[in-house]
C-alpha cells in the first residue's frame, strides 16, 4: 500500500467567505473543466478546512462558486470519513430528523439547532471524473446535508425558525463580520 500525504498538506489556506457575501447565497455552477486547477482548489480547500478546524468545506466558502466540497468528518460511531465530491447531488436523505447543534466556518463562533435527517447519500464525481457515492449517518449525514446546502446557496441559519432564528440573527449582528447582515435569506 502506498503512503499518501494527508490532503491539504501542499495546499494554500484561503480566506474564508463570511455570511453576507453574495457567493454564499447563490447556487454554485457545475464543474465542467477537470484538471490541475480543480486539483489545486480541492487541495486548498482541505488546507483551509484544517486550518479553521472544520469537518467540511464547500467551494463557495472560499469564494469559488463551483459545486465542490471536501470533508474529514466522523460519524456517530467515530468512524472517520475523508474525501471530496465534485458536482454533488443529495440523492437520499431519510431517517429520524434530529435537531442538534450546527455551526459553520462562514458564521464563526455561532451555532444553533438545525433538524437534519439521520442518513444522507450524495453522488457526484472525484477530481479525475470517476463516479463516487458517499453515504453517511449521524454527524456525517449532517455534514453531507450542510455542504450540499452551501452549494445550493443556503446556510444552516436559514433552517432556524422562531425565537431561535431571532436570537441567532441578533448574535450575528454583534459579530464584527455580521454588522451589515439584516436577514438570513
Amino acid at each position: 500500500m502506498r503512503n499518501r500525504p494527508l490532503p491539504g498538506t501542499s495546499g494554500t489556506v484561503r480566506a474564508m467567505t463570511l455570511l453576507g457575501d453574495p457567493v454564499l447565497h447563490a447556487p454554485c455552477a457545475p464543474v465542467t473543466e477537470f484538471g490541475p486547477e480543480l486539483d489545486r482548489l480541492v487541495e486548498d480547500m482541505f488546507a483551509t478546512m484544517y486550518a479553521a478546524h472544520g469537518v467540511g468545506l464547500a467551494a463557495n466558502q472560499v469564494g469559488v462558486g463551483l459545486r465542490v466540497f471536501v470533508y474529514d468528518c466522523p460519524d456517530d460511531e467515530d468512524v472517520r470519513h475523508l474525501g471530496h465530491v465534485v458536482n454533488p447531488r443529495l440523492v437520499e436523505a431519510d431517517g429520524d430528523a434530529y435537531g442538534g447543534p450546527e455551526g459553520c466556518l462562514s458564521l464563526p463562533g455561532l451555532e444553533a439547532p438545525v433538524a437534519r435527517f439521520d442518513r444522507a447519500v450524495v453522488e457526484g464525481v472525484r477530481t479525475d471524473g470517476t463516479p463516487v457515492r458517499v453515504e453517511g449517518t449521524g454527524f456525517f449525514a449532517r455534514c453531507l446535508q450542510h455542504e450540499t446546502d452551501h452549494l445550493e446557496g443556503r446556510v444552516y441559519a436559514e433552517h432556524v425558525t422562531g425565537w431561535r432564528r431571532s436570537r441567532l440573527l441578533r448574535a450575528i449582528r454583534k459579530q464584527p463580520w455580521g454588522e451589515g447582515v439584516t436577514a438570513l435569506t
